[in-house]
């Protein structure tokens, strides 16, 4: 039986942290055995807050795609690409701007959320925002475009982004009524629960803040970080009776890196005042480094061998846009294009 086709990207941030491992990379090694996986670095889609700062651009790209490799997105199970190299989603993208009413882009929760970005990134009131882009307001499409050309069966999300998917669901149904075709799936949402881990600051984990560690970090990097994480706010002395229900951050990577007999036996030391915060993270650094020593080695091995990146870069590119083609011929057929 044909795996079904599942599309997920992400954009080029760079170097990812412990949030993306958690949130996302977790489960898409998982998924590689279930579905006929197109997992894409969404450049394109970089450029709607970022146009003005690419001069990191291709590099940021790369390493996105390295930590995917180190973390187990098999070339030979996954097929990985550059948005950018795949045109017939670009071509895509104009056709579904045609069929789309403006008051479905406007009102979809995923444009919002890109203008809640660019507001941050200025630091401006909403008054004096710049205006908005073209290529801002029609993101919600061109993130309908890469889920289509490759007509995926499912779209990996956790709960609280069903809303984004449903825009692609209502473009892919407006196209076939039109056009009277099946052409289009209507992607069925793949719900995950996506762990929520903070930065060491107790924020949202980001690059932009400054609190998140790398899965890149080396270990001394990384055991100074979790040094510096968030604990129990109401522990003065180390011999203090702790609550691991109210650390903020260091029992919670606790709970997501270490095992259970180890979150059992710090809890239950903490809860009555048997172990002081700082050698607990000393005891986290260690546990997380132990862990993540296979992955970074994996990653400075494809550092080394930086060729046979690009070239499982430009090959999965080539597939997925084969793919692409056999979407977009059966679109223009139906258009009459």
């Amino acid at each position: 039986m044909e795996k079904a086709n599942l599309v997920s990207g992400m954009r080029s941030t760079g170097k990812l942290h412990f949030g993306h491992y958690m949130g996302v990379l977790t489960n898409w090694v998982k998924l590689q055995d279930e579905y006929n996986c197109f997992y894409f670095v969404a450049d394109w889609h970089a450029l709607t807050t970022k146009y003005d700062k690419t001069e990191n651009l291709r590099k940021d790209k790369i390493d996105v795609v390295l930590d995917w490799l180190a973390c187990g997105i098999d070339p030979n199970k996954s097929t990985i690409y550059f948005q950018s190299k795949v045109l017939q989603i670009a071509e895509l993208h104009v056709l579904l701007s045609m069929i789309t009413p403006n008051n479905w882009v406007e009102r979809d929760p995923t444009l919002k959320d890109m203008v809640k970005i660019l507001k941050n990134k200025t630091g401006e009131s909403s008054e004096n925002m710049p205006q908005m882009s073209y290529g801002l307001l029609g993101y919600p499409v061109l993130m309908s475009a890469d889920i289509m050309a490759l007509n995926a069966h499912v779209v990996p999300v956790g709960i609280d982004q069903l809303a984004h998917l449903e825009i692609t669901r209502d473009i892919a149904r407006r196209f076939n009524n039109i056009y009277k075709t099946d052409l289009f799936n209507e992607p069925k949402p793949k719900l995950t629960q996506i762990p929520l881990l903070m930065g060491v600051d107790g924020q949202k984990m980001g690059k932009s803040f400054n609190n998140d560690i790398k899965i890149s970090d080396d270990e001394i990097a990384t055991s100074k970080k979790i040094m510096q994480c968030i604990t129990d706010r109401s522990r003065v002395r180390k011999d203090d009776i702790g609550h691991p229900d109210k650390c903020e951050v260091a029992f919670k990577y606790y709970e997501a890196f270490a095992n259970k007999e180890t979150v059992q036996q710090v809890k239950c030391e903490c809860s009555a005042g048997k172990r002081g915060c700082a050698d607990c993270k000393r005891q986290l650094g260690n546990i997380i480094n132990e862990k993540f020593k296979p992955i970074r080695e994996k990653r400075q091995e494809f550092e080394k061998n930086i060729d046979a990146v690009y070239d499982i870069i430009n090959e999965g590119s080539k597939k997925a846009a084969s793919e692409a083609e056999k979407t977009m011929e059966k679109a223009r057929e139906a258009i009459n294009i």
